[in-house]
């Protein structure tokens, strides 16, 4: 990969950057208190609002001294600790978990195939993942799970809901599943392995592409590989007239492919900044030799989140593309894994990001150039508009024709 001039550091020793998360080693021989202890220091040390949630952080560190004796003891009192931030990125994560976490950064896991978050209060939907059990069965970005095989999911965490949603590949999870303003509707859905797949060419629906263009489905930032294969591509479509970078439901991924994907388009220019607790900001620059200058359209939706958000603020802020469809999910904040004792970890929110202009798009998402909503009509009928729209843009865009944004 060509070297990118910044400020920022993507390596820090033991450190990687991943979507907005960093993963660090913390391997100590302690026992369960002295787990616990740990997590309330980095949290102590690293979370990036200081004030932690306006509470007196102190009151934590020896609340639970006289009660933790076993690891499991150890694993309640730090997720009370840690549900006092009011931050659903920072969370402790069990061995299971841990373990299920590293499973889908390396590309694979068992469960049905959905990325969910909470978003004022709701367990809702960020995105189903692409051929998956989720997305056959139907499940949308921005539906609100009610129920987990009958039990409500008011309160609960996302580590608990992935917790009962994954399973063992063959077996059934039912998911009550609200829609807008549409009546609750119940989902029985068969887990299987999920294969988090990058990148495809396929076009999702019956759309005629025109054969001067170059559509690309990045569907997660998250495999180590997507970078050097959307090279590939982009190189085998040299001949291309433009691009349609097709960003939908797109859950994010590792920081270091966005930034590295953003740079193959970008001449020059900032990327992304960062921001720490101290108001510290770390920018990432573009270099001056891109893989190609052709125009390009990015299509984002509610589902396109963190690493997408990163990608498309660049090119938006750069005037490097047009950006269509809907506003994103928005999540602008960083987070650090810290691989703990006993095989357990804690994902710590650091930093907030901020796209090329400055902008703090955490809760408010990326605002598209041309909007372009997508009904449920238009999904049922296969009537993919948003991405009509696209081709329509991009044709006259490599026309030389101007384009008229919001």
């Amino acid at each position: 990969m060509r070297k990118i001039m910044k400020k920022s550091i993507i390596f820090f020793g033991a450190f990687l950057f991943l979507s907005g998360w960093v993963i660090r080693d913390n391997v100590f021989a302690y026992g369960p208190t002295d787990l616990y202890d740990q997590v309330w220091r980095l949290i102590n040390s690293k979370f990036v609002d200081q004030t932690n949630n306006d509470q007196n952080w102190a009151k934590w560190r020896h609340k639970y001294d006289n009660q933790i004796k076993t690891n499991e003891d150890a694993y309640v009192a730090i997720n009370t600790m840690v549900a006092s931030l009011n931050d659903p990125y920072t969370k402790f994560l069990d061995p299971k978990e841990f373990a299920d976490e590293t499973s889908s950064i390396k590309g694979s896991l068992k469960g049905i195939g959905i990325q969910i978050g909470v978003k004022d209060g709701k367990l809702m939907v960020i995105a189903p993942i692409e051929d998956t059990p989720a997305e056959k069965a139907g499940l949308l970005a921005d539906d609100e799970i009610l129920e987990i095989d009958g039990v409500s999911t008011k309160g609960i965490t996302v580590d608990k809901a992935a917790d009962k949603i994954r399973g063992k590949e063959g077996t059934q999870v039912t998911l009550l599943v609200k829609r807008k303003d549409n009546a609750p509707k119940t989902y029985t859905i068969t887990r299987a392995e999920i294969e988090i797949k990058s990148i495809s060419q396929k076009i999702p629906t019956e759309v005629n592409l025109p054969d001067d263009l170059c559509y690309i489905r990045l569907s997660s930032f998250i495999s180590r590989n997507a970078a050097s294969e959307f090279g590939t591509i982009l190189n085998s479509n040299r001949n291309k007239k433009g691009f349609i970078i097709d960003l939908r439901s797109n859950p994010g991924g590792l920081l270091t492919n966005a930034i590295y994907i953003s740079d193959m388009f970008l001449n020059g220019g900032t990327i992304v900044s960062t921001v720490d607790r101290d108001g510290y900001k770390d920018t990432t620059r573009a270099s001056y030799n891109t893989y190609t200058q052709k125009p390009v359209v990015v299509l984002i939706n509610k589902g396109s989140a963190s690493a997408s958000e990163i990608f498309s603020g660049a090119m938006k802020d750069n005037h490097r593309a047009v950006i269509i469809g809907e506003q994103s999910f928005g999540k602008g904040l960083v987070q650090e894994i810290n691989k703990l004792p006993y095989d357990a970890g804690v994902n710590i929110t650091i930093q907030k990001y901020l796209t090329p202009n400055g902008t703090d798009i955490n809760k408010k998402g990326i605002t598209p150039d041309i909007e372009v909503k997508l009904t449920e009509e238009d999904v049922k009928n296969k009537n993919d508009v948003q991405l009509k729209k696209a081709i329509e843009v991009l044709s006259k865009m490599t026309n030389g024709q101007s384009i008229a944004v919001q």
